[in-house]
């Protein structure tokens, strides 16, 4: 009878140790996006996206470019990322920026490219608001990540303004995200 039970507790500690979590590919966290991490080096992109399509921009050109952004798009051609290395032209450097050009990456949270500032509000601490001359900026450190949020949908007294500083308060919980960057530089 003990050799029942002590082979039922093997075949199911197997079975539990073998049923992994599998990853999901749009999950954005402090350190990662989907199966890509903070450690991955350029080099290695393409056995990250071995499913998806890597386009490194290339032009005749080369030395007065600034940066050798990667397009990354998924296997229908949809555009998903854009990458960018911390050290251009280094094959070996990491990723440093990431846009997320594809909605259903999200944070555990909810957070994406297709949300507005009140899901940021709501689950998240604002580091700092930068006011540029189109956008505001907002800053999450705890989760690598900034936002811009257009100017068109704020108070008019704001649009045009660059000196002055933008309260969390002062943007409309309905205002919708422009760009989302992940910032592992």
């Amino acid at each position: 009878m003990q050799k029942k039970i002590l082979l039922l507790t093997i075949i199911l500690g197997a079975l539990l140790f073998s049923c992994e979590k599998e990853q999901d590919p749009f999950l954005i966290t402090a350190n990662s996006i989907g199966a890509l991490t903070k450690d991955v080096k350029i080099n290695e992109l393409d056995s990250v996206f071995a499913n998806d399509s890597l386009v490194k921009q290339v032009s005749s050109g080369e030395l007065y470019r600034k940066s050798n952004e990667i397009e990354i798009y998924d296997k229908t051609g949809k555009k998903l990322l854009l990458l960018e290395p911390v050290q251009a032209f280094d094959s070996t450097s990491t990723v440093g920026f990431i846009q997320v050009i594809d909605p259903r990456f999200k944070t555990a949270k909810g957070l994406g490219k297709d949300s507005t500032f009140k899901d940021i509000i709501e689950n998240y601490t604002i580091s700092r608001i930068e006011n540029t001359l189109s956008a505001a900026v907002i800053f999450i450190d705890d989760i690598n990540v900034y936002v811009t949020i257009d100017k068109k949908q704020l108070p008019v007294e704001l649009r045009y303004d660059t000196q002055s500083r933008i309260q969390a308060a002062q943007i409309p919980d309905n205002a919708r995200i422009k760009y989302f960057m992940i910032d592992w530089d």
